[in-house]
């Protein structure tokens, strides 16, 4: 196997974000750009030689031949084995279970997650550890340091792999093997969830479902253990074929982006359970008939039903949600007498938390919840806990969380996005409202008086590292929130995002929509953050 050093300069921009480095496909394919942030991380990282190493994405454009560079560039830097998904296929939530299964040392996943794909959209890259979660920000620190002064990276002179054929080959002391993508973790799945009485309660009529893959990653999944293994009918999975471009649409399981799903769902013919997942496998959507369930909700309750599910019978040693997810959660946690705690937005922050047993259970608002099963979120994995929960309560989706809102109050919440703000205007409204925070406790709006004002920030409780700058929070007397928070997960521009939550315990309030029982709190959100005044907009670009 010839091994060579190419000459290479770097490129100033490949900082990764909250889940890796993400960039238009263009930019990806720049002479050098993925290899120069590929060797940045074998750079970076220690005692690798002979090791084990699990690649994989969604599909999405630019993946296979970008895999096909990774194989060449991982048998020149000395890793002993690359555990490959056929076709370079992998769900995120797969291949943390394969990291953790086969004590890999870590994994590189090509994904951009939720964000659109094709040859003018979106490619990302993240690195995974042997614990199967998404580097820390120490090991992404390392990552862009090393690549503003990279140099030459090494690549092995050898014939492209054919990765859609199930098998081993070696090059000399490199051994590559391609596995079936689904296998393993519908197996995980088999040990955590209660698929007798799930086959008995779809076989039976009492639960129908309607998933939708989004041409995304997810559909080979759903079609093997939704259809083949627990017996829902082919059509109960649609759009269930990967392809590059996601099908021109929006992997990004909402209300906004899964429309077919929606329109069925909020129909005469909805089925029990309706859900869909994103490009990578590892956000969902979850929704019953006529209702939508937030993500904050949905984290609240499994954390309130988890002792129906086989694999968490036993209890929950703790819970754990981001900072902007509502506090729904903390109310469960209470009641039940278990930690939560509140982390920055990012699943890396999770990690320590899992790995220490503090905590059983995680979500975000942003569509992501998960376990100690993997160290990812996982989207399958929660609509698979819904299936669980309905067949076990005998009750729908809507019973379910009418209950848990009776039982706990509710958290009505709302996210609005901005997307693709100019840069140097998202920071202009972040600036207002850092200036703003001494001042707002005490502060009357209406019925909202500021208990608190700050920007958040958070100590690990396991290894003591300090995030700071994590988003503002402004909390008020009554229980309500709103949050502020540029996201790092697009590649345009800057987004705003904007979470407003209202807590009503009074259950006649409960059915309320939650844009009308939150137009106070929106209307003080844009007098505090001027983003529509700032961007001229007149609205969201979109509304969860």
């Amino acid at each position: 196997m010839q091994i060579v050093s190419i000459p290479t300069h770097p490129y100033t921009d490949q900082n990764p974000g909250t889940s890796g480095l993400r960039k238009k496909v263009t930019v990806f394919q720049q002479p050098d750009y993925l290899e120069n942030f590929v060797q940045a991380i074998f750079d970076s990282l220690e005692d690798y030689s002979g090791k084990t190493l699990v690649l994989g994405g969604d599909g999405r454009y630019f993946n296979r031949p970008a895999i096909q560079t990774i194989i060449k560039m991982a048998a020149a830097n000395g890793f002993g084995e690359l555990i490959i998904g056929q076709g370079g296929l992998l769900s995120t939530p797969a291949a943390s279970n394969l990291i953790r299964k086969n004590k890999a040392f870590g994994g590189l996943i090509l994904s951009a997650s939720h964000n659109p794909g094709g040859r003018d959209e979106d490619f990302g890259i993240k690195y995974n550890v042997s614990n199967g979660g998404p580097a820390p920000e120490s090991h992404t620190d390392a990552f862009y340091k090393r690549s503003l002064t990279i140099s030459s990276y090494k690549i092995a002179e050898i014939e492209d792999t054919d990765i859609d054929r199930i098998g081993s080959r070696h090059i000399e002391n490199f051994k590559i093997t391609v596995i079936d993508p689904v296998a393993d973790y519908a197996e995980l799945m088999q040990s955590i969830f209660d698929f007798g009485l799930l086959k008995q309660s779809i076989g039976s009529g009492f639960i129908t479902l309607l998933f939708d893959a989004m041409h995304a990653i997810t559909g080979p999944y759903a079609k093997r253990i939704l259809v083949d293994m627990l017996g829902a009918t082919p059509d109960s999975v649609i759009n269930a074929e990967p392809l590059e471009d996601f099908g021109g649409h929006h992997p990004d399981p909402n209300l906004a982006h899964a429309q077919e799903l929606a329109a069925r769902m909020f129909s005469p013919t909805a089925p029990t359970l309706g859900a869909a997942s994103d490009g990578d496998g590892d956000r969902n959507m979850i929704t019953g008939s006529n209702i939508f369930v937030t993500p904050s909700d949905s984290l609240a309750i499994m954390a309130a039903n988890a002792r129906l599910i086989p694999a968490y019978a036993y209890g929950l040693s703790g819970v754990a949600r981001s900072m902007p997810t509502s506090q729904a959660v903390d109310r469960v946690a209470a009641s039940y007498n278990i930690p939560c705690y509140e982390t920055p937005t990012g699943w890396k922050f999770f990690g320590n938390l899992l790995d220490a047993g503090k905590i059983t259970l995680c979500g975000e608002e942003s569509f992501g919840t998960g376990s100690n099963h993997v160290r990812e979120k996982d989207g399958l994995w929660a609509v698979l806990f819904w299936l669980n929960l309905i067949a076990r309560k005998r009750q729908s989706v809507a019973d379910i969380v009418h209950e848990h809102w009776r039982k706990f109050g509710r958290d009505i919440y709302s996210r609005h996005d901005y997307e693709a703000i100019e840069s140097s205007v998202a920071n202009s409204i972040v600036e207002r409202l850092r200036s703003q925070l001494p001042e707002l406790p005490s502060q009357a709006f209406g019925e909202f008086i500021v208990k608190y004002a700050d920007e958040f920030s958070y100590e690990d409780p396991v290894d003591g590292s300090v995030s700071k700058n994590q988003g503002i929070r402004i909390g008020f007397e009554n229980g309500s929130r709103i949050i502020f928070r540029l996201s790092g997960t697009g590649t345009v521009g800057a987004t705003l995002r904007i979470y407003l939550e209202k807590f009503e315990v009074d259950a006649s309030s409960h059915d309320q929509d939650a844009q009308v029982s939150l137009s106070e709190l929106i209307k003080l959100a844009e007098q505090l953050c001027e983003v529509k005044k700032r961007t001229g907009r007149t609205e969201p670009t979109v509304i969860t």
